[in-house]
């Protein structure tokens, strides 16, 4: 039993899922291994040195799903988006977060104009397949590409024109380019939820909270309707399956207000209650708070966000000082639209049952 406990697992990627590389990690963990620990092999492994844009989150199965009790599955994907990718140091991590943004443009999840679907759809083919060569990159071909939720003919055919434009362009710099247009959209780096506005006399009003790196926004029919950005919060916390936010009084005003939203349950509340914590933190703050002197986080959870923060992780890229790692780019062609969309690539935890 002993030896059972300390039994190592090994971390693999299952191959009928998408990669964004071709990835195969075997590493030692473990049972009571912390899933930090994991992150950061997994960012070993890829070479990836500007990792606190990054998480891991666990893929539950489903019960019609064939998972084993012994298997975990992870999905490695963009948790904070950066609002000025140009600041990132290094090739890979833009390429990252790129392929990250090229899944939300596809999936739907990150909303695009048809202009819009076509020149980043065109940064893609530049960035995947070079220079525009009429003899390989046929129209049938250029199909085999997803680059939004609904593609048609009309939008390939844009794709492609825009394409021969970028004659000469690296693969890095067609990076650039994606990300510089990616981050002007509206969407971009919001993470959204469910919800309903909390009411007395009635059950309140379908909405979709956002976060973001600028504070918290109201969508109603896919429309914005509202906007608390972080200064402008006082206080955020949570109580059972209702989340609020305690404003602070405008120019006009007197008094603090205080606004609630009713989520799905109480999961669900603590979890937007996390994700604001998590992105006050790391977009607005110099160093994380310690627990002690926090008064924007006090009450629903004692979790503290406690990586770094964006002005860290800035101040280390600058420390970065190697030649850029070489990796393998893949491909954007079309993928199960059962898959989510937020997710840059999975891996199988397999290993023994806790005994």
């Amino acid at each position: 039993r002993q030896r059972e406990r300390n039994a190592e697992r090994d971390i693999h990627v299952d191959q009928s899922l998408p990669l964004f590389l071709s990835l195969f990690l075997s590493l030692s963990l473990q049972k009571r291994a912390k899933g930090q620990y994991l992150f950061f092999k997994v960012c070993e492994h890829l070479n990836l040195l500007e990792k606190d844009y990054f998480g891991l989150t666990l893929q539950y199965c489903s019960s019609s799903s064939s998972c084993r009790n012994s298997q975990w599955q992870f999905a490695f994907n963009v948790k904070f988006y950066p609002p000025d990718p140009s600041q990132l140091t290094e090739d890979i991590t833009r390429y990252l977060l790129c392929l990250q943004l090229r899944q939300d443009v596809s999936s739907g999840r990150l909303p695009c104009s048809f202009v819009t679907h076509a020149l980043l759809g065109s940064y893609t083919l530049q960035a995947e397949l070079g220079d525009y060569d009429p003899e390989e990159q046929r129209l049938d071909s250029i199909a085999d590409f997803q680059f939004a939720p609904s593609q048609t003919k009309e939008l390939e055919e844009k794709v492609v024109e825009l394409h021969k434009s970028h004659r000469g362009m690296t693969p890095a710099q067609a990076d650039v380019q994606f990300l510089e247009n990616a981050k002007k959209l509206s969407m971009y780096g919001v993470d959204l939820h469910h919800a309903k506005v909390c009411q007395c006399d009635s059950e309140g009003v379908d909405i979709m909270l956002g976060v973001c790196a600028n504070g918290l926004l109201i969508y109603k029919d896919r429309l914005r309707i509202n906007r608390f950005a972080w200064p402008k919060i006082l206080k955020i916390s949570y109580k059972r399956s209702n989340f609020y936010i305690k404003i602070r009084p405008g120019e006009a005003e007197q008094f603090e207000s205080t606004v609630g939203f009713k989520l799905p349950n109480h999961r669900a509340a603590k979890r937007v209650w996390k994700v604001c914590v998590e992105h006050h933190t790391f977009f607005r703050l110099t160093n994380p708070e310690q627990p002690t002197k926090s008064k924007f986080l006090t009450l629903g959870s004692k979790f503290r966000y406690s990586g770094r923060t964006q002005a860290q992780t800035r101040q280390a890229s600058t420390l970065i000082d190697r030649p850029a790692p070489y990796f393998e780019r893949t491909s954007s062609k079309r993928i199960s639209r059962s898959l989510d969309g937020g997710t840059l690539f999975f891996f199988i935890c397999t290993g023994l049952q806790n005994t």
